[in-house]
């Protein structure tokens, strides 16, 4: 993984911040933190279970709504993707573009110097100081691309 988009420790953050972490709490915090893919609430229930079996929805909400506030969990909105369309991650070090693929739903993230550049332009010609970026690009995955190529759909 790109130093970039190393993710930070969500347990030890919460614990700086005088955070209680339950056994429930402990297992959807492990389980956001150590998957790499993108995930919603539903997927996210179904892995927390696995560790801690009587784990139920509402607590997945509220738990992700506790890290939603601390700002160490972003919230994904992808519009271009089929079914629950929001998808939860750790924060990365740095921010980043999220490439969903219309064909096969993956979320793919990319970090450029030229996306933090275009965000220090942002800051200092409109004097905005930017504290959050979500950037989508909607499209096909280079394995979805070279399928789409192979059977004449281009």
């Amino acid at each position: 993984m790109s130093p970039s988009l190393e993710r930070r420790d969500l347990v030890h953050e919460l614990r700086a911040k005088g955070i209680r972490i339950t056994p429930q709490r402990r297992a959807v915090i492990e389980v956001i933190q150590e998957v790499r893919e993108h995930l919603d609430a539903g997927s996210l229930l179904e892995l927390a279970r696995k560790r801690h079996p009587r784990i139920d929805r509402a607590t997945i909400y509220r738990t992700i709504d506790l890290l939603k506030k601390l700002r160490v969990v972003d919230e994904l909105d992808l519009m271009h993707l089929e079914g629950e369309k929001h998808f939860y991650e750790v924060k990365t070090v740095r921010e980043h573009i999220h490439l969903a693929c219309f064909r096969c739903g993956r979320i793919e993230e990319f970090s450029s110097s030229l996306f933090e550049q275009l965000k220090s332009e942002i800051s200092r010609e409109a004097g905005f100081h930017i504290r959050v970026t979500r950037l989508e690009v909607g499209g096909s995955c280079q394995a979805c691309a070279e399928k789409d190529v192979q059977e004449g759909n281009r």
